[in-house]
C-alpha cells in the first residue's frame, strides 16, 4: 500500500514539474510552449494509432478500435497546425492555415468520438482497411479546402480576433462532445471501469479546451495557454486509457469484452443449473406420483362375494384399506339406496340420510 502511495505521489510530482517547465517556456518564447504543448498530444495520438493497428486482430471493442486509427490522422493535422502556426514562417504565403486546421482536427476528433458508437452494437465485423482509406480521403480533403483550393472558412483574423465561423464551430464542436458524454455513461457497461472514467474525463477536459478558445484575441494570449493545457490533460488521459492500459494491462482494452462475455456465460449456466435442479424435482414429483398411480392399476383380485381384494403378498384385504394404503384416498361411510331399502324397510325414502 506504501509503494503505491509512493508512486502515485512521485507521478504526479513529475506531472507538476512537467507542466510547470512547460509554463516557464512561455518566458522564452511562445512559440516553443505552443510547440512542446502540440507535440505532446501529437505523440499520444501516434502511439494509440500504433497499438491500436498493431492489435486490431484482437480488440473487440469497435469503439476504441475506431478512435485509435482516427487519431493517426488527427495528429497529423495537428502537426501541420504546429507547422503553420502564426511566427513559424514556414508557411508564409497565406495567414490562416494554422487556426483553420484546427477547427478541421477537432471536427474530425469530436466527429470520430461520436459516430464511433455507432459501430460498437453491429455485428458486422469492422474493415479496418476501409476505415484508414475513408480517414485518409477526409484528411485529403481538408487539406486541399485548406492550402490549396483555399476554400475553408477563415477562423481568425490578426488584431480583430475569432471569426463567427470559428466561434459558432468551437461551440458545436463542445455540443458534440458533451452528446458523447450522454452515449458514454449509457454504454458504460461496454468499458472497464478504469478505461470508462479516464475516457470521460478526457472528454471533460477537451470540452473546456474548447470554451477557452472561443473567445482570445491573440495567438499568445492567456485564453490560449489555458487551451492548449487542457488539451494536454485531455490526451494525457487518453494515454493514460489507451496507451498505458494497452502496455501494461492489455487484457483491459483486448479482452475486456471476452471477459463480460465469460461473466454473462457464467450467469447463464447458473441459471441453466437452478431450472435443472427445479426441472428434477418436478421429475422427481411426476415419478411418486406415477408410482402411485401404477399401483391402482391392472387386474386387482377381488372376491365375488364380500368384495375384499388381494393384494401382491397373498393376503385379502377390505376393499377400502387397500385403496387407501395404495392412494391418498379417503373414505366416509354411507349406504346406497338399495341397501338402505334392504337393511331398513322401515324408513321411509323421504327420510332416507345420506
Amino acid at each position: 500500500m506504501k509503494t503505491v502511495i509512493t508512486s502515485k505521489f512521485t507521478s504526479t510530482l513529475l506531472v507538476v514539474i512537467i507542466l510547470l517547465v512547460l509554463y516557464s517556456t512561455i518566458n522564452i518564447n511562445y512559440l516553443l510552449f505552443h510547440s512542446l504543448a502540440e507535440i505532446f498530444s501529437i505523440i499520444v495520438a501516434s502511439c494509440v494509432f500504433i497499438i491500436t493497428w498493431n492489435t486490431r486482430e484482437y480488440i473487440e471493442n469497435k469503439y476504441l478500435l475506431v478512435i485509435g486509427i482516427a487519431y493517426l490522422f488527427i495528429a497529423f493535422i495537428d502537426l501541420l497546425h504546429t507547422l503553420s502556426y502564426a511566427g513559424m514562417n514556414i508557411f508564409t504565403d497565406y495567414d490562416f492555415y494554422a487556426n483553420q486546421l484546427w477547427i478541421g482536427a477537432r471536427y474530425m476528433e469530436s466527429l470520430t468520438l461520436l459516430f464511433a458508437f455507432l459501430f460498437m452494437k453491429s455485428r458486422k465485423e469492422l474493415n479496418v482497411s476501409v476505415l484508414f482509406l475513408i480517414y485518409t480521403l477526409i484528411t485529403i480533403a481538408l487539406i486541399l479546402s485548406v492550402f490549396i483550393l483555399k476554400v475553408f472558412p477563415i477562423c481568425f483574423i490578426e488584431g480583430v480576433g475569432l471569426t463567427p465561423f470559428k466561434q459558432y464551430s468551437e461551440f458545436i464542436i463542445c455540443l458534440i462532445l458533451c452528446l458523447c458524454l450522454v452515449i458514454l455513461k449509457k454504454r458504460k457497461n461496454s468499458f472497464q471501469d478504469r478505461i470508462y472514467g479516464l475516457l470521460f474525463a478526457s472528454i471533460i477536459f477537451t470540452i473546456i479546451s474548447e470554451l477557452a478558445f472561443t473567445f482570445y484575441i491573440s495567438n499568445y494570449g492567456i485564453s490560449n495557454i489555458v487551451g492548449h493545457y487542457f488539451k494536454i490533460f485531455s490526451f494525457y488521459l487518453i494515454y493514460k486509457a489507451i496507451v498505458e492500459t494497452g502496455i501494461i494491462e492489455p487484457t483491459g482494452i483486448i479482452f475486456h469484452e471476452i471477459d463480460q462475455l465469460n461473466v454473462m456465460l457464467k450467469q447463464e449456466l447458473k441459471n441453466n443449473q437452478d431450472k435443472n435442479r427445479e426441472n428434477e424435482k418436478l421429475i422427481g414429483e411426476l415419478s411418486s406420483a406415477l408410482t402411485k398411480v401404477k399401483q391402482l392399476s391392472g387386474l386387482l383380485p377381488i372376491c365375488s362375494n364380500c368384495k375384499k381384494i388381494r393384494d401382491d403378498k397373498g393376503y385379502w384385504n377390505q376393499i377400502e384399506t387397500y385403496i387407501s394404503r395404495n392412494s391418498e384416498a379417503d373414505f366416509s361411510h354411507s349406504l346406497c339406496p338399495e341397501c338402505l331399502a334392504e337393511l331398513y324397510p322401515d324408513i321411509k325414502v323421504d327420510d332416507r340420510v345420506e
